[in-house]
């Protein structure tokens, strides 16, 4: 099998990881590449898509990331089978209750506690195209607040892409565990106003690019200070969502 598609080489190298990156993706999702099934040798890939050896590797980096494929020494790299259908999210957390806004605040505690180390850990083991995937996440949660999108899926990738990026699994495992139900919008709501809304969403943002920024510069206690501020910001959300709660039904 191949996908004989030459990427423009006049684009800078991260443009390429990601067009190469993208067009493997798009093979391995349609069938072209089943899983089990080897991809092309590096230097196939090298010579069909008209690329150098550095792009292949960074583009094959991101694949690992997302759990596409798996690198098999001496023998290639394989596709991997498809995660399962089954939700496994709070398979450990069988008291939690996601509609109590108490429950949100236990996790996300319990999230600082994982995530700020996860954040200082990428800032020294990132790879190149993981970092790049990070930045890409990043763009896509800003998006997504951008259009007013609902930004649970590109946020909870974007925190997937940094657990990634410590090159220690269990982070990511950890993550996936609790699931992206963990992170909602709940802090806006239908009858703030476009003011408080506006305010809230630059927030946000805010907080997630000092976070990446951190990352992206190596700067490891940069990245844990803004993991940890972005996250207990997210409490305080919450804690104030809560007291009003309380106050309502008084």
């Amino acid at each position: 099998m191949s996908v004989e598609t030459k990427l423009d080489t006049g684009k800078g190298s991260g443009t390429l990881v990601s067009k190469l990156g993208d067009t493997l993706r798009h093979a391995i999702v349609t069938g072209q590449f089943p899983p089990g099934s080897r991809l092309p040798s590096e230097a196939q890939l090298t010579e069909t898509h008209g690329v150098s050896r550095t792009v292949v590797r960074e583009a094959i980096a991101a694949l690992r990331a997302d759990r596409l494929v798996e690198a098999r020494q001496g023998a290639g790299v394989f596709v991997l089978e498809p995660p399962s259908s089954t939700p496994s999210s709070m398979l450990s957390f069988p008291s939690i209750d996601l509609a109590r806004v108490s429950s949100m605040i236990e996790l996300l505690e319990l999230r600082t506690a994982v995530e700020v180390e996860a954040a200082g850990l990428a800032a020294l083991r990132r790879s190149p195209a993981q970092e790049e995937v990070i930045l890409e996440r990043h763009y896509a949660v800003r998006a997504c607040l951008e259009a007013s999108r609902p930004t649970s899926e590109a946020d909870f990738a974007l925190h997937l892409a940094i657990a990634e990026a410590t090159n220690n699994p269990r982070f990511r495992e950890f993550l996936t565990m609790i699931g992206r139900s963990l992170i909602p919008r709940a802090a806006l709501r239908p009858d703030d106003s476009e003011t408080d809304q506006t305010a809230y969403i630059k927030l946000l943002d805010e907080e997630h690019e000092a976070i990446v920024a951190a990352i992206s510069d190596g700067d490891e206690e940069a990245a844990r200070e803004a993991m940890r501020s972005h996250l207990r910001g997210s409490q305080l959300r919450y804690r104030s969502l809560l007291r009003e709660l309380r106050e309502s039904v008084r």
